[in-house]
């Protein structure tokens, strides 16, 4: 039989081991027995102490006695330091098996879940779904595009003819404007007279011709 059966009186080989919460349970219930024993050793030290005080000149035997029980309690105080640093150890190593453990099982848990809600889904399925799916998205998007279009309640017209009449619209006026610019700048004509200007007397320009024809005979004879 191995120490721990030992100390711990295990019973037949094929006994059910103990659960990490009762080996938890266990080694805590251990480190609170030592814990009292330290107290009471750390108590039976300060007794020694003063044992060895109160004789340390009236009876030396006595005192050394002391002395000597005090170390041995000190010994058994490192001893149960020691023991209690191990218990506590092992008992967290304990702990975090036992959170691994109830972490397992409850991935365990949510893998069998996950594993029930996938089992009757059909991967072709799914992605048929999916493709349905964005089918009717194109649907309603191309009849939001169609509610959005206006409406010409039946009348059509081409874009590109209605720019062409602007454009000539806009040359005619273009032009327009040219012609009024340019007749602004001519100087404006006398009217010509409607009736005909007074013909002289025939008489007086057979006199006025007289006199010429005079004149230039007087000179000629000088």
């Amino acid at each position: 039989m191995s120490i721990f059966g030992k100390l711990f009186g295990s019973g037949s080989k094929g006994g059910k081991a103990p659960t990490t919460q009762e080996a938890v349970q266990k080694l805590r219930e251990t480190e609170e027995m030592l814990a009292k024993k330290q107290e009471f050793l750390e108590k039976k030290i300060e007794q020694e102490l003063l044992t060895a005080k109160k004789n340390g000149t009236k009876n030396k035997r006595a005192a050394l006695q002391a002395l000597k029980r005090k170390k041995r309690y000190e010994k058994q105080l490192t001893q149960i330091d020691g023991t209690l640093s191990t218990i506590e150890f092992q008992r967290e190593a304990l702990e975090n098996a036992n959170t691994n453990t109830e972490v397992l099982k409850n991935m365990g848990y949510a893998a069998e879940a996950m594993k029930a809600a996938h089992e009757n889904m059909d991967i072709d399925k799914v992605d048929d779904l999916m493709d349905d799916i964005r089918e009717q998205q194109e649907v309603a998007q191309e009849i939001s595009d169609a509610v959005c279009r206006p409406i010409g309640f039946g009348e059509e017209y081409d874009e590109d003819d209605l720019l062409a009449e602007l454009e000539e619209l806009e040359q005619e006026e273009l032009d327009k404007d040219l012609l009024e610019i340019g007749g602004s700048q001519d100087v404006p004509l006398p009217s010509v007279p409607s009736t005909s200007l007074p013909s002289r007397p025939a008489k007086k320009k057979e006199e006025e011709d007289d006199d010429d024809m005079a004149d230039l005979e007087a000179w000629a004879a000088n």
